[in-house]
């Protein structure tokens, strides 16, 4: 896809491009600058609020989960795949 630079330097991002991203606004990418005039972007995660945090713990689960559980529960959790309101696993 190719955009268009303004004259004040801007780029308009079509709503597509925001989407398979992930931008909503607000949203921050950082972009490095590369040899041969390219460009490296990523996109920088959002802050969560300290009060997702709040009751994490108070789950009591009726068993030992295992480490690979574990980990696949924090990464779904750090990819938004769940939260506080759903299920634990």
């Amino acid at each position: 896809m190719r955009l268009k630079v303004s004259d004040d330097g801007k780029i308009v991002l079509n709503r597509d491009v925001l989407e398979a991203l992930g931008l909503r606004p607000g949203d921050e990418v950082d972009v490095d600058v590369v040899p041969h005039h390219r460009t490296s972007r990523q996109v920088v995660p959002r802050a969560r609020p300290v009060e997702s945090l709040f009751g994490m713990f108070s789950y009591k689960a009726d068993r030992p989960h295992t480490l690979d559980e574990i980990k696949e529960a924090i990464a779904a959790g750090y990819a938004g795949e769940i939260g506080q309101d759903e299920p634990k696993p």
